[in-house]
């Protein structure tokens, strides 16, 4: 009766968009939920970026094709669902995640999907719904589940307040000083510990 929720980038796996930066030398795309609390402005900005520079998703998926999750991940979260259904809800995108899912083995994912035209430049987003984080664990509640959740932006604070138990896991200094409600990790091993502790407190 015990779910772990977990937040897909900066937790499990390197920030897609700021990888993709690094490899495209634009550096407007660094800028993450970290640093914007509002996912809307967010990506608008990021979809202009992309039409004046004139790349698409081919473009992106190239670059996630070459990533791979953050050193430890997999065997954190294969030890994880040992003990705990484990569900990872993220606001990245379908179009993005299937290989680094592959190389997580296959967890289950909730996220966004998006939208290219016909020359694979993206046009749109599409959130799966507002504020889906905190609504899948005010759900997961609703039928009986004990949830811990964990993430590292502006982005997760929602859920992280919504579950019975919320952890930061090597979040930025401000989004540490504006939720300090939040213990803060720094690793996998130190995550564990936190999850269980939760857990037991329930």
């Amino acid at each position: 009766m015990r779910i772990v929720c977990l937040d897909l980038e900066g937790v499990l796996v390197p920030e897609i968009w700021i990888e993709f930066a690094e490899r495209t030398k634009i550096p407007e795309l660094r800028r993450t939920t970290r640093d914007e609390p509002d996912y809307d402005v967010l990506m608008k900005y990021r979809l202009n970026i992309l039409r004046e520079h004139k790349l698409g998703l081919p473009d992106i998926q190239k670059v996630i094709a070459e990533m791979g999750p953050m050193a430890g991940a997999r065997e954190f979260l294969d030890q994880l669902r040992e003990d705990y259904q484990v569900v990872i809800l993220s606001d990245t995108f379908y179009e993005f995640a299937h290989p680094l899912m592959r190389q997580l083995g296959w967890p289950t994912l909730f996220c966004h999907s998006l939208e290219a035209d016909a020359s694979g430049m993206l046009v749109n987003y599409h959130l799966r719904m507002p504020n889906q984080k905190q609504e899948a664990v005010k759900r997961f509640k609703e039928l009986k589940f004990t949830i811990v959740a964990a993430g590292d932006s502006y982005n997760d604070t929602a859920m992280l307040g919504e579950a019975h138990g919320g952890i930061l896991f090597h979040p930025p200094e401000n989004v540490i000083r504006e939720f300090p409600q939040f213990p803060v990790v720094k690793s996998y091993a130190d995550l564990r510990t936190e999850i269980d502790k939760a857990f037991a407190r329930t």
